[in-house]
Formats: C-alpha cells, sequence, structure tokens
C-alpha cells in the first residue's frame, strides 16, 4: 500500500509538471503567433477592406432563447458594425418572455412571405419577420427543441452569405471585430475555413445604447476571476494550439465559418451540448477523411463583450455543461484519438483533450486524497509534499501572469492601472482557491454525461447594467 501511495504521488507530480510544460510551450507559440499578428495587421489595414469590393459578405446567426434584457442592444450593436455587407438573422427560438414583443417594437418588424426552407432539418418555424428600419434584420419566430444548435440550423437556413458569423444573444462586438476576425481569411491561401475571435467579460463595463464606452474590471471578485481565466485560456491556449494548427474549438459566442461547408456537414449537431467544440471537430475529421488542406484560425484582437455568470450557482452550472459537452463529443469521436489518418490533431490534440482536460478532475481530486493521505501516513516527506504545492501554485501564477502581461502590452483593453494592479493580484487567488472549485464543477459536468443528464441550462442573465463612473 506504500508503495502504490508513493507511486500515485509521484505520478501526480509528473502529471502536473507535464501540464505546466505544455502551458509554457503554449506560452512561446501565443507569443510568436501575437507578433506575426501584429505584422498583418500593420500590413493589411482594415480601413481598405472596408472599402474593398473583395471583402466578402457575412451573414450574422444570433440565437435568442429569452433574452429579452440584452436582445434589443446586440442586434442594435450588430447592425452598427463596420464592415461593407452583412446581414442579421435573429431566431426567436420559443421565448416564454419578451424577446420578440421587443424586437417588434424597437426594429418595426412586419411579417413577410420569406421562404424559409429548411435544407437542415429543424423544430417548425412559425414566422419570419424583416425590420422595416433596416431591411438588413430578419429575424426567425421557431420552436424550441431545448437546444441552441437547432435554432444556429434555423439561421444557417436563411443564410446567403458566403461567410456566417455565430454571435451570442447577450453579446457585443467592436465595431470593427468582423474586419478583424476576417483579416486572415483574406490574406491568407491556406483554405481557412473557420475563425474564432477572443471573448471578454463586459461585466462592469460601461454600455451605452450597445456599444462598449468604457472598459472596467468587474467588482466583483468571481466575474473578475473569470476575465483572468479568459484572457489565459484565449491569449495563451487557443492563440498557441491556432499557431501549431490544432485548434479544436471556437467559441460560439463569436466565430466565422464557411457556409458551404457547414451545409454539407449538416450544420450543428442538434443534440450536442457543446455544438461550438461538436462542429469544428467534425470539420477536423471532415475534411481530413477527404485529405483536403484547410486552416482554422484564431484571432486574438476582434473583441466579443460577453455577461460571465455573477453568482456560484450559474458559474457552477455553465462549467458542468461545458465538461458535459466535451465529454460527449470526445466519445463520439474516439475514433480519431492516436489514429493516425487524423494527423497532428488525432496524434496530439485529441489525445491532450482526453487525458489534460475530460478526465483532468478526475486525476486531480483522486491525486489529491491519494497524496492527502500519504502526508498524514508519513509515507511522504514534508518536504516533497510542500514543494509539490509551492512549485505547482508558482508555475500556475506565472501562466495567469503572463497572460495579463500580453493583454497589457498587445491589446490594452484595460486603461485604468488599479485594474491591472487587481488583475495581477487575482492572479495570486486563481489557482487556489477558484481551479479546485472548478474542477469540483466539471467532475460534476463528468458524472452528468455518465448518467445521461445532458439537458441544456441557459445562464441567468443579469442584463446590461451600466456601471457607474468610477472617476478614473
Amino acid at each position: 500500500m506504500s508503495e502504490f501511495l508513493k507511486a500515485c504521488s509521484f505520478a501526480l507530480f509528473l502529471y502536473y509538471t507535464a501540464t505546466n510544460v505544455i502551458y509554457f510551450a503554449l506560452l512561446c507559440e501565443a507569443i510568436l503567433v501575437a507578433i506575426r499578428h501584429r505584422r498583418l495587421v500593420d500590413t493589411v489595414g482594415h480601413e481598405r477592406l472596408r472599402h474593398s469590393s473583395s471583402t466578402p459578405p457575412i451573414s450574422i446567426l444570433v440565437p435568442a432563447h429569452n433574452e429579452e434584457k440584452t436582445i434589443v442592444e446586440a442586434v442594435g450593436s450588430l447592425l452598427r458594425l463596420n464592415y461593407p455587407e452583412i446581414e442579421v438573422i435573429v431566431v426567436n427560438d420559443g421565448s416564454t418572455d419578451h424577446t420578440l414583443a421587443k424586437l417588434q417594437t424597437h426594429f418595426d418588424l412586419a411579417e413577410t412571405d420569406f421562404v424559409h426552407v429548411s435544407e437542415i432539418p429543424t423544430s417548425p418555424v412559425r414566422a419570419v419577420y424583416m425590420s422595416v428600419k433596416d431591411r438588413r434584420l430578419l429575424v426567425i419566430d421557431k420552436e424550441s427543441c431545448g437546444r441552441k444548435a437547432d435554432a444556429m440550423n434555423a439561421a444557417l437556413n436563411a443564410a446567403s452569405a458566403p461567410f456566417v458569423c455565430a454571435v451570442d444573444a447577450d453579446a457585443i462586438l467592436e465595431k470593427d471585430a468582423l474586419l478583424r476576425i476576417m483579416a486572415p481569411a483574406l490574406t491568407d491561401t491556406g483554405g481557412i475555413v473557420a475563425t474564432g475571435g477572443i471573448i471578454r467579460a463586459l461585466n462592469g463595463s460601461v454600455i451605452e445604447d450597445g456599444e462598449i464606452k468604457s472598459v472596467r474590471l468587474p467588482r466583483g471578485t468571481l466575474e473578475a476571476l473569470q476575465v483572468l481565466e479568459y484572457l489565459r485560456s484565449f491569449l495563451i491556449g487557443r492563440q498557441g494550439w491556432a499557431g501549431w494548427n490544432m485548434l479544436l474549438i471556437i467559441s460560439g459566442a463569436f466565430g466565422v465559418f464557411r457556409r458551404d461547408l457547414c451545409q454539407r456537414m449538416g450544420g450543428f449537431r442538434t443534440s450536442a451540448i457543446g455544438e461550438d467544440f461538436d462542429l469544428i471537430v467534425r470539420m477536423h475529421r471532415y475534411l481530413r477523411d477527404r485529405k483536403q488542406k484547410y486552416r482554422i484560425c484564431f484571432v486574438p484582437d476582434p473583441v466579443c463583450w460577453t455577461e460571465v455568470p455573477s453568482t456560484l450557482k450559474s458559474l457552477s452550472s455553465q462549467r458542468a455543461r461545458w465538461q458535459n459537452g466535451l465529454a460527449e463529443v470526445l466519445w463520439l469521436n474516439r475514433g480519431m484519438l492516436l489514429n493516425p489518418r487524423y494527423g497532428r490533431i488525432g496524434l496530439i490534440a485529441i489525445p491532450y483533450q482526453w487525458l489534460f482536460e475530460l478526465l483532468a478532475p478526475v486525476i486531480e481530486v483522486s491525486g489529491w486524497a491519494l497524496m492527502l493521505i500519504a502526508a498524514v501516513s508519513g509515507l511522504l516527506s514534508n518536504a516533497f509534499f510542500v514543494s509539490f504545492f509551492v512549485l505547482g501554485y508558482l508555475m500556475g501564477v506565472f501562466i495567469s501572469i503572463a497572460s495579463v502581461l500580453m493583454e497589457e502590452m498587445a491589446y490594452h483593453r484595460y486603461n485604468a492601472w488599479r485594474d491591472l494592479i487587481r488583475l495581477v493580484a487575482l492572479c495570486f487567488l486563481e489557482y487556489f482557491p477558484y481551479r479546485p472549485m472548478n474542477t469540483l464543477w466539471r467532475l460534476k459536468g463528468l458524472w452528468f454525461s455518465v448518467t445521461g443528464q445532458n439537458a441544456w441550462q441557459p445562464m441567468e442573465r443579469v442584463g446590461f447594467q451600466p456601471a457607474p463612473p468610477s472617476g478614473d
């Protein structure tokens, strides 16, 4: 028994070491990608793209279920984007609140005889409306099947542009976000089929008429910790994986995809819990099965601002759902695991997701318990026990601080010094106690997956609440 406990403790030490080494490698790659992207931005010129006849039209797809608190501001911000040609397709997915009524009142919707062809099967469409004020706005009213993917497919069926952009109904895009996210697709010859932008928390920021007027760090510690988490996840994680051409997820809150490819694949899988992760993994599989050349990339500076959970209950539910969705997608695509047919995706990216994302909660919780037993039993020296946690803690803090520094040096969205100081201070709280809580929420998500509890639970919205001036 003593040898078993020692072996488990050593294995956990190796596991955490490998996790930190991988994230350090991602950090190095992310820095190189950020430098290359800055050169691209300086070369392309977004104003030229905005006035160029070669810039392709985009259909913006907005699924909305009970979004009365944010829908008017969100749609208004989309219609004001700096982009040559867009259409905004909002799907009222069986809302039981005043989502549709608010859209009708604010945008003067009129029912049309638009023929909604269900090329991809969806729940029944009840009516299609067009805005009298702005004919670029189309609103589809449909019955809900309880899945966001079904609403996305209804919007995809109505889309006419060669590219579609998925945006959440509680999100606000910066005015030039579409120009920035499309820049790689217009300059790259490697066949970009999808590209994602960064998601940031709008909680606490000043919002007027659907536009971010002043970026502020949320006052609540829980929301602020999520800001830090998002910075690390996007600026280091996704930017690094994209640099290696192994990106497996583009956030459903803000991503651009080739419409023809989505339709050939049958659209978003309706039963999927994590429809964004599912779509990208299916894209990799579909294109590699056909030996087609392609790229899926991430662009770090087109920003989508969205509301993040402000209560432990909402955050716990969100993270459990994410882990549940991860388990579902990896299991359905288990044939890709360590399969040379899928190249670096099957041999590196998918195994990483299994070992360091899907199984991480089980490994970590089991490891904590076994190591604690070993320490209490005197089988581990106090020096090893303390060194293990101190080194892991310091490495985690280092990665988080690095993400804050990348944000400040490259993108500089938080202008107040006290916000930056607070972000750095939160780096020392993220690894403990926030990470252990997150691990337990993800463990709950795995339990939901094993027991078949796959109901989709929407997050409770607070709505866009303008923050009072702070005197900065």
